[in-house]
């Protein structure tokens, strides 16, 4: 059975080999033992916290194949970002060149640096093995974290953001990065991505032009990769449209890809879900429903068939049980959709 749980420590040459098969881009899982190692503990402090807080909480689950052991994906959700390091952002604005006198009036796109997400929860670190790319088990990966936040929703803030890899080619290269790099910096792409996944993001502040930078500017290459996401990211992108996620104008600023948000009461699952008791019983449906137990430190979430009796009362057989870590007269929350 496939079952999504928190990570463990047990589960750092997975977590490694992730960071290593995801690549360029991958920001929040940057190849390094100490960040990684350090990453595994703060989300154990996390998922073990008795109090409901929203701060700074990282929750990394991963993607377990029960019947060989092997860990095959992982997701993560951030509680609330940039309280301890500064969170940047180009965001698309326009400004107006106008003159009545000559009759000339022009309209320029600017990308102004800012910090306006600081304090929204995050969606990130989505990865799954390509072999287990089958079955919706990637849709299951990324919607898994709206079953646990509106389950726990005084854990995470209103706004939920998620930023999504832009356009680079396999060799880490990005075009918007390159003119930035041309201009202001002295560093190639998965360097700069690289230390800020460390969290070394010192030299964003040092190096990067303080000003709103003119789009027409930049090289035609750049220009064209703005709010654009990878070849691979396209279906994450619109799986969380789907889910009520927009774009704003805001775009990552080492290769310009969109962040888009959504109002966390608002996110489709969260809304749809529903809270339901259980009944352990053959189960009839043979349609499989995300499920999640109500758990923190001990979460836990299948796709596998439900039997819905009424408004507050479901039956689920006794290997989904067993998988969810419930019994019976436990609460699991489910998916409407």
């Amino acid at each position: 059975m496939i079952i999504i749980r928190p990570i463990r420590s047990s589960d750092y040459d997975a977590l490694h080999h992730i960071a290593v098969e995801s690549g360029h881009g991958f920001t929040s899982l940057p190849v390094n033992e100490g960040l990684l190692t350090s990453r595994i503990n703060r989300a154990t402090k996390s998922f073990h916290k008795q109090q409901d807080v929203n701060g700074d909480e990282g929750y990394l689950f991963v993607m377990e194949d029960t019947v060989t052991g092997e860990v095959v994906g992982t997701t993560a959700i951030e509680a609330a970002v940039g309280l301890h390091d500064a969170f940047y952002h180009y965001h698309v604005g326009k400004v107006v060149h106008s003159s009545r006198e000559l009759n000339i009036y022009n309209t320029v796109e600017t990308l102004s640096l800012n910090n306006d997400y600081t304090g929204a929860s995050e969606l990130c670190t989505l990865y799954l093995d390509a072999k287990y790319r089958i079955n919706n088990n990637g849709r299951f990966l990324s919607k898994c974290r709206f079953l646990f936040m509106a389950e726990h929703k005084q854990r995470f803030n209103h706004t939920v953001i998620a930023e999504m890899r832009g356009v680079s080619d396999e060799n880490g290269n990005s075009p918007f990065w390159q003119w930035l790099e041309e201009h202001f910096f002295s560093m190639d792409f998965p360097t700069a991505d690289y230390l800020s996944g460390i969290g070394k993001k010192e030299f964003i502040a040092e190096l990067m032009p303080k000003y709103p930078i003119y789009v027409s500017l930049l090289s035609k290459e750049a220009q064209a990769v703005i709010g654009k996401v990878h070849d691979n990211t396209v279906p994450a992108l619109r799986l969380l449209e789907r889910e009520g996620f927009v774009n704003r104008g805001y775009v990552d600023i080492f290769d310009g890809g969109p962040t888009v948000e959504a109002e966390l009461k608002s996110i489709k699952t969260v809304r749809n879900s529903k809270r339901l008791q259980v009944q352990i019983a053959n189960v009839e449906n043979t349609h499989k429903t995300m499920i999640c137990n109500t758990k923190i430190a001990d979460f836990r979430a299948v796709q596998m068939p439900i039997d819905v009796i009424d408004e507050k009362l479901a039956n689920i057989d006794q290997a989904t049980a067993d998988a969810l870590q419930i019994k019976a007269g436990d609460w699991i929350r489910v998916s409407a959709h």
